[in-house]
C-alpha cells in the first residue's frame, strides 16, 4: 500500500501500531488463501456430482466441526496462548490443502475424501477463529478500533475480491494447482501470525466446567445490543445463503464457466471493499443501530434481485449491492462484541460470535441446497431474501435498543 493511500484513508494511524501489520498480513492470507479453496472445492464437487445437494453438504461439512469444538475453542482461547493456537490451526489448514492438490494431481480424490478434508478445515476454523478475532482490539487503542475493524474488513475483502476470480483462473489450470496456491498461503499466513507482536497475557487457568464453557453464552445473554446484534445476522446470513447456488447459477443459469463463478463469488467483496473503505476513512459516528438493520434490508433485496437474474451484468452488480450492506453490519457487530467485551472473555464471546455468524454462512448454504433440491436454485435464493427482510423487521421490533443505538467507540466492557 502506497503512502497517497494511506493519507487518503488515514490508515497510518492503525498500521503504526505494533503487530498491526503482521495480523492484517495473516488475515489477508488466510482469507486469499480459503477463498481460492472454496471455489476449488465448489466446482470440482459439482463437476464430480452435477448435484445441487452436494454443494449444500459443503457448508454441512464445515458447520458441523465447528458447531462441535466452538464452544471448547473459545475456553481454550481463553486459557492458553492465542498467537500459538492459531498457527497451529493454519499449518492444519495447510496441509489439509495440500492433501487436495495430491489426490486431484494423481486423480485418486474422491468426493468424500473432500468432504472430509472439508470438515477438517472446518475444524481447524473452529480453533482458529475465537483467537485471532481478539488480536486486533490487544492491537490497538479503543479510538481507533472502529476504523481498524473497517480497514480490517476492507483488506479482508480485497483478498475476497482477488482470491475468487484467481481461484477460477487457477482451477482452469487444474484443481491440484489451485490447492497448492492454497496451500502456500495458509503456511505463510502462520508464518506472519507466529512473528506477530501481541501483548497479551493468557488469564489464570481454570477447570474446564460447563459454566467456564457456556460463559461466553452467559454473556452475550445478559447484553440484549449485542444479542440483537449478532442473532441478526445470524438469521440474515442464514436465510440469504445465495452463495452456495453461484456454482449452479454459472453453470446452468448463466451458461459460463469457472471463470465466471470466480467473478460472481468477487462481486459482493467488490461492494465490500468500496463500503469498508469509506468506513475506513469516515467511521459511523451516529445512527448506527439504524445503518444495521438498513443495511440487512438491502441485503435481502439484492438477495431476491440475484436470484430473479438471469443476466450476468445484472447478478454481478445484485452480488456487489449485497455485499456493501452486508459489511456495514461486520463493523457494528464486530464493534460491539470485541469493545463491549473484558480481555478473559474475549475468547469465549468470539467463539459464540463465530457460530452465531461463521457458521451461519455454512449452515446457510446447507439449508440453500436443500431446498433448491425441492424448489429449483431461483426459489430458493428469493425465498432466502424475502426471509431476511421479515427478519430485518421483527429484530427492529425485538430489539429497539439495538434499532437506536448511536455511537460505536462508546461501547464499553460492563
Amino acid at each position: 500500500m502506497s503512502l497517497s493511500l494511506k493519507k487518503l484513508f488515514s490508515y497510518s494511524d492503525v498500521l503504526q501500531q505494533a503487530g498491526a501489520s503482521a495480523f492484517l498480513t495473516s488475515r489477508c492470507l488466510s482469507a486469499l488463501s480459503s477463498q481460492i479453496q472454496a471455489v476449488a472445492v465448489g466446482w470440482q464437487v459439482y463437476a464430480l456430482t452435477h448435484d445441487v445437494r452436494s454443494l449444500g453438504l459443503i457448508g454441512l461439512m464445515q458447520f458441523l466441526p465447528m458447531i462441535t469444538l466452538v464452544l471448547l475453542a473459545g475456553h481454550a482461547a481463553d486459557q492458553f496462548n492465542r498467537r500459538y493456537i492459531t498457527t497451529s490451526c493454519q499449518i492444519v489448514e495447510g496441509v489439509a490443502a495440500f492433501y487436495m492438490a495430491l489426490g486431484s494431481y494423481f486423480h485418486w480424490l474422491s468426493v468424500h475424501e473432500i468432504y472430509i478434508m472439508v470438515i477438517i478445515f472446518g475444524a481447524a476454523r473452529a480453533f482458529e477463529m475465537p483467537s485471532q478475532q481478539t488480536f486486533l482490539v490487544s492491537l490497538v487503542p479503543p479510538t481507533l478500533f472502529p476504523k481498524a475493524t473497517a480497514l480490517s474488513s476492507s483488506l479482508f475483502q480485497t483478498a475476497s475480491l482477488i482470491g475468487p476470480s484467481l481461484g477460477g483462473l487457477l482451477y482452469g489450470l487444474g484443481a491440484s494447482f489451485a490447492y497448492s496456491i492454497a496451500c502456500t498461503g495458509f503456511l505463510c499466513s502462520a508464518l506472519a501470525t507466529f512473528s506477530m507482536k501481541l501483548n497479551y497475557a493468557p488469564a489464570k487457568r481454570t477447570p474446564l466446567t460447563l459454566a467456564s464453557i457456556f460463559g461466553g453464552i452467559s454473556f452475550i445473554r445478559s447484553r440484549r445490543i449485542m444479542l440483537g446484534a449478532i442473532s441478526l445476522d445470524l438469521f440474515a446470513v442464514l436465510l440469504g445463503g445465495a452463495t452456495a447456488m453461484l456454482p449452479v447459477y454459472a453453470n446452468d443459469i448463466l451458461h459460463s464457466g469457472p471463470i465466471t463463478l470466480g467473478i460472481l463469488r468477487s462481486a459482493p467483496a467488490i461492494g465490500a471493499l468500496t463500503v469498508a473503505l469509506i468506513l475506513s476513512r469516515w467511521p459511523l459516528t451516529s445512527h448506527a443501530g439504524r445503518w444495521m438493520f438498513g443495511s440487512v434490508a438491502v441485503f435481502g433485496l439484492a438477495t431476491i434481485l440475484f436470484g430473479f437474474s438471469s443476466s450476468a451484468p445484472l447478478s454481478i452488480a445484485a452480488l456487489t449491492i449485497l455485499g456493501g450492506a452486508d459489511v456495514f453490519s461486520v463493523v457494528i457487530r464486530s464493534s460491539l462484541v470485541q469493545l463491549g467485551t473484558p480481555d478473559e472473555m474475549r475468547g469465549r464471546v468470539s467463539a459464540i460470535n463465530m457460530v452465531f455468524i461463521g457458521s451461519s454462512n455454512q449452515l446457510g448454504e446447507f439449508e440453500s441446497g436443500m431446498l433448491a433440491s425441492f424448489t429449483g436454485p431461483v426459489y430458493s435464493v428469493v425465498i432466502g431474501g424475502m426471509g431476511t427482510l421479515l427478519i430485518a423487521f421483527l429484530w427492529a421490533r425485538a430489539f429497539p435498543e439495538l434499532f437506536e443505538l448511536d455511537r460505536l467507540d462508546e461501547t464499553k466492557p460492563l
